[in-house]
């Protein structure tokens, strides 16, 4: 079994349910058990800025699949979800990342992980470290983004 890290996002179409229904699915996915779940945090848009606030969370699962397999399942979850890739940054109604998969570094032309922007992302970092605070190499990169607008809503 691997502790792997997902970053949950939303900012269409009653977000927050979004993300709820998210983090009960994942629950949901075979050979996998979720560990954890944040709490809902808002947060501003980064890149394309004309676009409503995200809600955001984390969750930690433990899965006996590859990291390959998490990511196939997580973007099925995305597709019920209605999920479109109009452009980097658009509006979406559930963006999931794989951020951590266990102690792993991969690179693939589908699949970094570490996911290679969490660091510069307080609305990953913070609900990533209520998660799990003994993650304390990433509480210098949320320190960093002190100024990024983050709330946690619930």
């Amino acid at each position: 079994m691997t502790l792997a890290y997902v970053g949950v996002g939303s900012n269409l179409d009653q977000p927050a349910n979004h993300v709820r229904r998210a983090l009960d699915e994942m629950a949901a996915i075979h050979g996998t058990q979720l560990r954890a779940k944040s709490s809902l945090y808002r947060s501003a848009p980064m890149g394309h800025l004309a676009q409503p606030d995200f809600v955001n969370a984390v969750a930690a699962l433990e899965t006996a699949l590859s990291a390959g397999e998490l990511l196939k399942e997580l973007q099925g979850i995305e597709k019920r979800h209605g999920r479109e890739r109009s452009f980097a940054n658009a509006p979406r109604t559930l963006d999931l990342d794989l951020l951590l998969y266990g102690e792993e570094r991969i690179a693939t032309a589908t699949l970094t992980v570490p996911h290679p922007r969490m660091h510069e992302r307080a609305f990953v970092l913070r609900p990533l470290l209520e998660v799990s605070p003994e993650l304390e190499a990433y509480k210098p990169f949320l320190e960093a983004c002190a100024g990024q607008k983050i709330e946690r809503i619930g």
